[in-house]
């Protein structure tokens, strides 16, 4: 650009980021004809931190073209994470996908069944640049380099976005993707609440020709492991090189009053696995530092603007989720500015269901993350820090209380369809608090033997469902928070009960349904579904339960999420199949 030049367009986009370059794409991939704008301070690649990603991404990155790239730089496969958290001091590992029927394929693969299930360990300073590159592929006009200096405002709307070289970019819409930095939020006058229990800080370092933790064919884990005081991360990002960090409350790096290196260097002590991994290889770089408070912005959008990724929140990175939320915003974001250009949906619903959805989404997970943390024993330092994180949310419930409690802000919003916690499905999400409480606890309808629909104070309303560019609304009864859709998994329990109230009738026809229109490969999948949408429904109060002394209870066998296992129960299947490489 040349100083005083003056430049207009469809969409603005601060931030080159993998919000910032998913939502390009898809706009430009969608509607050719729009001309999108993408501003991005630095000049790729860059290194940065948040490297683990979750299976939801596969679907973003397939319909923006980037799948297959991504897949040839050979980033490690991605099959799950192994802990230490909770009441125990017990290894356990959460898997994507059941490692005894994970099959070792050559790369670069295919994007089948398994590799929709798993997902990447990135070197962000490639993935990102990987993303970037793709966006100008398809025509977004990419400006590296380019630092926005001021925005121009009148009231709620954006004027002009004025860059360090003077020069000045007008727009339709303008979108923040800067990250936590949020130029144009802050600009535009919007708070950022935080979760005043996950003030966190991250210290991290990245290291070279060091070892992967354990080798499951050709995949591997992230490795989480609670010390005194945090948690420590091992993040393999290609067959040599790791990422490994430290996350501990702001408040207590500031009374021990070391040194980032210094508490680092402790906290790497602490865990004599990763101490051994990172002795086998040498540090690249410096150790770096960040504020990595989970936040969430009051509003997403005004008259002409847009926020977007870790702009509109930030959620701790025990869940791994920073990336999803920021790759599933960007698509329901370009869907959103998609439809307003077409004029076929009310603009006003448009804007709240992204927001809406958005905010729910990040708040769900900034929940479950408090869940975590108030539930770790293994914080032995921060056992005051753990107890005011129970007392503030309300978690020193009993482990169904507190299954209730996580379900307040309502399941539905990853998909319109199925149940889902945050990024998780409810059989995962509860096995975590079986591990975490040392206790089991069946479902929250197995109580019962009666069942019924409760549609009291519900309205006939609609949710968003965001695909392939279109925002498609979903019919539905809402009630405060909660939605539940004529059609889905949900849906399809509503029908049941109200065929009939006898629990043991309504599984019945549960598994008629699956062996009748469903494939067979897939009826252990389709059953745990709408098993957990009955779930939900009992949870979110659509369905009321009740016991009727002259009918029988439901037989029926609870069995764990295949995700969730000990870690002794998996090593024993890596070495008859794998060999014993390399242990958890």
């Amino acid at each position: 650009m040349h100083v005083g030049q003056g430049f207009s367009c469809a969409v603005a986009i601060i931030g080159g980021g993998p919000a910032g370059s998913t939502l390009g794409t898809l706009l430009r991939l969608y509607d050719p004809s729009r001309s999108v704008m993408i501003l991005e301070k630095e000049v790729f690649p860059r290194e940065h931190v948040g490297e683990s990603q979750l299976p939801p991404i596969n679907a973003v990155l397939e319909e923006m073209g980037a799948w297959d790239k991504v897949e040839a730089a050979g980033f490690p496969i991605k099959i799950g994470a192994s802990y230490t958290w909770g009441k125990s001091p017990e290894q356990w590992d959460f898997d994507l996908y059941p490692i005894d029927a994970y099959e070792e394929r050559p790369r670069p693969g295919v994007l089948d069944s398994q590799r929709r299930l798993t997902t990447f360990q990135v070197d962000r300073a490639t993935y990102d640049t990987i993303l970037l590159d793709r966006a100008a592929e398809v025509g977004c006009d990419v400006r590296q380099g380019a630092r926005v200096a001021e925005i121009r405002t009148s009231g709620d709307h954006v004027d002009a976005l004025v860059l360090e070289d003077g020069s000045t970019v007008t727009a339709q819409h303008y979108v923040d993707a800067s990250g936590t930095v949020g130029i144009l939020r802050r600009a535009m006058g919007v708070e950022s609440q935080v979760a005043p229990t996950l003030r966190n800080i991250a210290i991290w370092q990245y290291w070279d020709d060091v070892p992967w933790a354990v080798a499951i064919g050709n995949a591997t884990r992230v490795q989480v492991r609670s010390i005194g005081f945090g948690w420590l991360w091992y993040i393999p990002i290609s067959q040599t090189r790791a990422s490994c960090g430290l996350v501990c409350p702001a408040d207590y790096y500031k009374e021990r009053g070391l040194s980032p290196e210094a508490l680092y260097a402790e906290a790497v002590a602490k865990e004599p696995r990763i101490a051994d991994l990172l002795a086998k290889g040498r540090a690249s770089g410096p150790v770096l530092s960040t504020k990595d408070w989970s936040q969430l912005s009051d509003r997403l959008h005004g008259e002409n603007w847009w926020l977007c990724g870790e702009t509109a929140g930030f959620a701790d990175p025990i869940l791994a989720a920073g990336m999803t939320l920021a790759h599933q915003s960007a698509r329901d974001l370009a869907c959103t500015i998609l439809e307003l250009r077409r004029g076929q949906i009310d603009p006003q619903w448009l804007r709240s269901q992204y927001n809406d959805r958005t905010r729910r989404s990040i708040r769900q997970h900034i929940q479950f993350a408090e869940y975590w943390y108030a539930s770790n024993g293994q914080f032995t330092d921060l056992q005051e820090h753990c107890a005011k994180i129970a007392q503030e949310t309300g978690l020193n419930l009993s482990p169904q209380q507190a299954w209730a409690w996580l379900a307040q802000g309502g399941f539905t919003n990853a998909d319109a369809f199925i149940p889902l916690f945050g990024s998780y499905d409810l059989a995962a999400a509860r096995r975590v608090m079986e591990i975490f409480s040392g206790q089991k606890h069946g479902y929250s309808f197995d109580k019962f033997n009666v069942l019924r629909p409760n549609l009291e104070g519900a309205q006939p309303g609609a949710i968003a469902r965001y695909h392939k560019g279109r925002v498609e609304r979903v019919e539905g009864l809402m009630r405060g928070n909660y939605f539940v859709a004529y059609r889905g998994h949900q849906g399809l329990i509503m029908k049941f009960v109200t065929q009939t109230s006898d629990i043991n009738q309504v599984f019945a026809l549960l598994q008629h349904w699956v062996t009748t229109e469903t494939p067979a490969a897939q009826h252990p999948y389709y059953r745990n579904l709408l098993i957990q949408a009955l779930e939900s429904l009992v949870l979110e109060g659509w369905i009321v339960g009740s016991v009727n002394p002259d009918r029988p209870m439901l037989q029926w066998e609870y069995v764990p999420s295949r995700q969730i296992k000990w870690a002794k129960e998996n090593q024993s299947i890596i070495e008859s199949r794998w060999g014993a490489l390399a242990g958890d």
